[in-house]
């Protein structure tokens, strides 16, 4: 079994970067991720010295299930260290991790010099890739860059071309989910010379009030403002910008958005990444959640009998297609494991007010009058002991 690969032409030992964000903001710390096994890092978004930039406190807010960590917002902005922290400290990890791929993510401002002399700074410096920060929904759109340029085609397709012509290095451009149509800012990446996509940064948020002061989450002096949502809870967002980039477009993707574990990052491939960036669990659990990843993906190709990760990337949308392409002739409903099946009333509940009043307790045993189910699946989803589900479906393409 083969985890590597490649990506623009960089290779990479295993498919799991971290992403830009607090666990790349600085050289200590992507050091020791690379010595947990991380094949790559994109650095925290850097800017010109000159951008001021400053940071409210609190700037974290999280959703939790139980102990579990299911949503995360922040509105922390790009990285506060200046170049030469940048300059010297890549220049050392190049020295020390040669195997390992350091992307540079840059942000400028709104004027092509600003762009350029960033890009070609990072070359120089050693940077292998460079990820546009196009898509940070909160505090930069305010000084006209981050999600601000993302949401706009035409200001993409411009900055891209600014980059592009200035490096020699493959340009990686970073989508926000933000927007009505992803593939049409993707296209306008394309046009202006991306070598590659990269998404979905933070999903636009507000993630909880508190009641007795009346004050949006996190609390700042009293006030708020809205984050970007990631964690667990925006993965739906991001397979579903990845498989309409797979489908559309021709450029190599890496892939992030609620990627946790393994599984995770293994359907993301399923829909064609190239690899996947991890972020948020990084920061709730640490950089040794690679171990798992690494062992977990090893174990599924060995059980599915895949060699490599090309066995099987982009399957996964090969089966998409559209509703009106779906079949609408199935009787299927679902089956009752009996023994499973304590009697709860849950489904009964679930189909009798949001479902089509099929199912009923006999001998307190759940019971499904064939005739009245609709197979909406609703009951399978309630069932907190997986009593009800329907026989796997397996159909040639």
């Amino acid at each position: 079994m083969d985890l590597k690969s490649s990506f623009c032409g960089i290779p990479l030992e295993n498919p799991f970067l971290l992403a830009s964000a607090p666990p790349t903001a600085s050289i200590e710390m992507i050091d020791r991720a690379f010595k947990a096994g991380w094949a790559g890092v994109v650095t925290k978004t850097i800017k010109p010295d000159y951008m001021e930039i400053e940071d409210a406190k609190p700037r974290f807010h999280a959703l939790k299930e139980g102990e579990r960590v299911i949503g995360f917002e922040n509105f922390e902005l790009v990285s506060k260290q200046n170049l030469d922290y940048w300059e010297k400290g890549i220049r050392q990890l190049r020295e020390k991790w040669p195997d390992k791929m350091i992307v540079v993510s840059i942000m400028g401002d709104s004027n092509e010099k600003s762009w350029a002399d960033l890009a070609i700074w990072a070359e120089k410096t050693g940077a292998q890739a460079l990820e546009l920060n196009f898509s940070c929904p909160h505090g930069m759109p305010e000084k006209g860059v981050g999600a601000a340029i993302g949401q706009n085609k035409n200001i993409t397709k411009l900055i891209t071309r600014w980059v592009s012509d200035s490096v020699s290095i493959p340009v990686i451009v970073k989508l926000t989910p933000n927007v009505t149509s992803v593939v049409e800012i993707a296209e306008a990446a394309k046009e202006g010379g991306a070598d590659a996509l990269a998404a979905i940064n933070t999903v636009e948020s507000l993630s909880g009030v508190d009641l007795k002061t009346l004050t949006p989450y996190p609390v700042v002096q009293g006030f708020s403002t809205l984050g970007g949502y990631s964690g667990p809870a925006v993965k739906p967002i991001g397979l579903r910008v990845i498989s309409q980039l797979a489908r559309e477009t021709d450029l190599p993707l890496s892939a992030m958005g609620g990627v946790s574990n393994w599984s995770d990052a293994m359907e993301y491939i399923s829909l064609g990444a190239n690899h996947v960036q991890v972020c948020t669990e990084v920061m709730v659990s640490g950089f040794s959640i690679i171990k798992k990843m690494i062992s977990g993906t090893k174990e599924y190709m060995k059980e599915m009998g895949f060699n490599s990760l090309d066995d099987f990337r982009g399957a996964a949308v090969r089966k998409l297609t559209t509703h009106e392409s779906l079949n609408k002739k199935s009787d299927l409903v679902p089956e009752i494991d009996t023994e499973a099946c304590t009697g709860c009333g849950k489904c009964v509940v679930a189909c009798r007010d949001g479902g089509y009043q099929a199912i009923h307790l006999l001998e307190k045993k759940a019971s499904i009058e064939i005739d009245s189910c609709d197979g909406c699946a609703l009951c399978t989803f309630v069932c907190p002991e997986s009593a009800l589900f329907f026989p796997v479906q397996v159909h040639s393409a």
